[in-house]
């Protein structure tokens, strides 16, 4: 059985945590323009992948398999995002791409080296997945995915772990694009000055400003690092930019647009539950943590913090009210099959002392702010205010005290879990106390920090860049909930949330007839399109439900008898399977950017689906693919979807690329006159 440091030392110093909100908090009010930096050194790259999660990854990946130099920054010192910084190490795919195996190539090879890693797919017996494994593990497992991939195609990974994008030069380059082009790139990597206070001692929140800064610290020496273009072109990129960060850093240092928070209700959107948009909400985040079930009762001792967000934790729903179900959701490891039960429709096997569980509950540790006061990703306009546009004055974009809010959310969360009697939700009576349980904390725990908590929190939505203008997209292109969605717009919600002009128009775009300047057309006799919407340029795919973790009403989201955001879960539910359109990936102004991830051009709705797993693995693929055929060919990814793209021969040597080296675009069976998809669940 695997054994993991205990610290109980730990949680009784998270009141000295909570302490130094009041600092980071200050800190957060406005940053100071830097002095210009010393350069410590210059690294030369074909390929600068922002953000080293499963995006980035997959990007690496295959510009390593076409022998490209590739340099890699991640703000933690761990490859894998989702499966491993963030510990949600649980496969979200859905039945029927899961029992096609129909997905990239280097997704195929994760599942396979996860089930050689271990002897079998499934090692914690999870129900929510088929695969749940230790996030430790699957930074090895990526990181020895990498190196095989940079071996086989003979290219060159420089790996910058603890390193941030600080600032970017942005120039206009004559005879090359219609816009601007990304020519370096300045980073810090940040190293520990105490040995006795590495990387992953302090949670996020204590050092994600001082990563930010230039200069040396009571924490950490910096390196200065700036990269550049390894060659040049004589009529397009020198070299291209990946935008595979979590939240979007690179898409608001550079300044292009995008958009953050809900879209407003419109004939594109017509779920969306605000008529004006609110870009202060986005979707919850989670500090994830695991727990060991243990023979005999543990000592708990309350968090000085625990009174503020108790009358925030429940199960949620009666057929969820469990402990042994909530445990075994995302169980990652059992060493021993516990005895068969059943509860709310859904079979289990019970915990076993041993047993471990990554926690990932949305009325439990996701933190859920909404409002200016506490949103975690900063507008633009709080970004400027804050001086965070500045020349050297990024910090990342983010809130540092709700970064802190959140993980002491998430450590009073297990102490619920362990000890706790209330529920927020379903009222006395239900919650009882299961001491018999551990935080895993250090160094060689499951998520290998000091303190229990994932090195970065699970983030389902960040900023969102809104595409180039094309026909049919005079606002710039994105793609929205009803190219997705499998909603029935004929429902009467439809009909009195929506003025009939929009209306209308819902009905010309889903059915594709002149509803709007034909008033006595019928809508009742309209057909909806029963499939996703289809694009030439689509370079990837994807498939999951839209899945909703909506933001809380009140500051803060803790906040005893708070609610969620009236109307948010009404755009949740099935989706078609999906496609990635290579002009989701092409930002305005900057030509040699590519975005992969939660950060593509999606609506707040489409988004809700856009995030899980495998898609951030194809869009990522699909980007580094781009880039090296970009290189190859001496063009730029927007001049491949320019004016009359459908029938641009390039565009569709760059689609054959990508289908015959085992990275799909299309779903077998995709064509306009499929229109039945019921059987993919």
């Amino acid at each position: 059985m695997r054994r993991y440091r205990v610290s109980l030392g730990w949680i009784k110093s998270l009141a000295s945590i909570s302490l130094g909100l009041l600092i980071w908090e200050a800190s957060g009010l406005s940053a100071k323009a830097a002095s210009p930096p010393t350069i410590d050194r210059t690294v030369e790259c074909e390929l600068l992948v922002v953000g080293g999660g499963l995006s980035g990854v997959a990007a690496s990946y295959e510009a390593l398999l076409a022998g490209r130099t590739v340099c890699m920054t991640e703000i933690t010192d761990w490859v894998g995002g989702q499966i491993s910084a963030q510990g949600t190490s649980a496969l979200d795919e859905r039945t029927t791409q899961r029992s096609r195996l129909f997905y990239p190539r280097g997704y195929l090879e994760l599942r396979q080296r996860i089930e050689k890693f271990y002897g079998k797919l499934n090692p914690g017996e999870c129900w929510v997945s088929e695969s749940c494994f230790l996030p430790k593990d699957a930074n090895k497992i990526m990181w020895e995915q990498l190196k095989d991939a940079e071996a086989k195609g003979k290219g060159t990974l420089k790996w910058f772990p603890a390193t941030v994008v600080k600032d970017l030069e942005i120039e206009a380059v004559k005879g090359k694009g219609t816009g601007k082009q990304i020519t370096s790139a300045v980073a810090i990597q940040h190293s520990p000055k105490n040995k006795y206070l590495g990387l992953n001692t302090l949670p996020l929140s204590r050092t994600i400003e001082d990563a930010y800064t230039y200069e040396d610290s009571s924490l950490f020496n910096k390196e200065t690092i700036r990269f550049v273009p390894a060659s040049s072109s004589a009529k397009a990129a020198d070299w291209y930019v990946i935008e595979a960060t979590e939240t979007g850093e690179i898409v608001a240092l550079a300044d292009v647009p995008y958009r953050l928070g809900i879209d407003p209700s419109s004939s594109f959107e017509p779920s969306s539950s605000s008529s004006k948009g609110d870009p202060y909400c986005t979707q919850g985040f989670t500090y994830t943590f695991a727990m060991e079930a243990t023979k005999d009762p543990e000592e708990h001792k309350k968090p000085p913090f625990y009174g503020e967000h108790q009358n925030y934790y429940s199960y949620e729903l009666e057929r969820l009210a469990d402990f042994d179900l909530v445990f075994t959701y995302r169980r990652i490891w059992s060493p021993e099959t516990g005895k068969p039960e059943k509860f709310g429709g859904i079979e289990f096997s019970a915990p076993t002392p041993g047993d471990i569980s990554m926690q990932n509950w949305t009325w439990g540790n996701d933190y859920r702010p909404g409002t200016a006061k506490d949103n975690l990703v900063y507008t633009r306009q709080q970004l400027k205010t804050l001086g965070q546009l500045t020349p050297g004055g990024w910090l990342g974009g983010l809130r540092a005290a709700t970064l802190n809010k959140g993980e002491d959310h998430a450590l009073g969360y297990f102490y619920w879990l362990v000890e706790g009697t209330t529920d927020s939700q379903l009222g006395d009576g239900v919650k009882k106390p299961y001491p018999n349980n551990q935080l895993l904390t250090g160094m060689d725990s499951p998520m290998g920090t000091e303190h229990g908590l994932s090195k970065y929190p699970y983030i389902r939505e960040g900023r969102r860049i809104v595409g180039r203008v094309y026909p049919g997209y005079s606002q710039g292109f994105t793609v929205t909930e009803i190219d997705i969605s499998r909603a029935d717009y004929k429902d009467e919600y439809y009909k009195q949330k929506l003025d009939s002009q929009t209306y209308r128009q819902l009905w010309t775009k889903i059915d594709g007839v002149e509803a709007v300047s034909n008033k006595n057309l019928n809508i009742e006799k309209m057909k909806q399109r029963a499939r996703a919407s289809i694009y030439p340029d689509s370079v990837g795919i994807g498939h999951y439900a839209i899945d909703f973790h909506p933001c809380m009403n009140q500051s803060p989201p803790e906040k005893a008898g708070n609610t969620e955001r009236e109307g948010e879960r009404k755009g949740g539910g099935q989706a078609y399977p999906f496609q990635i359109p290579l002009r989701a990936m092409i930002p305005q102004r900057i030509d040699n950017l590519i975005v992969t991830g939660k950060s593509i051009a999606t609506s707040h709705i489409a988004a809700a689906a856009y995030r899980v797993h495998s898609f951030e693995w194809s869009s990522g693929a699909a980007a580094g693919i781009t880039a090296d055929f970009g290189l190859d060919e001496e063009i730029m990814p927007y001049q491949l979807v320019d004016k009359d793209f459908v029938k641009d021969k390039k565009l569709q040597v760059l689609k054959k690329k990508l289908d015959q080296s085992g990275n799909p675009t299309a779903f077998p069976d995709t064509s306009i006159f499929n229109q039945d998809w019921s059987d993919w669940q």
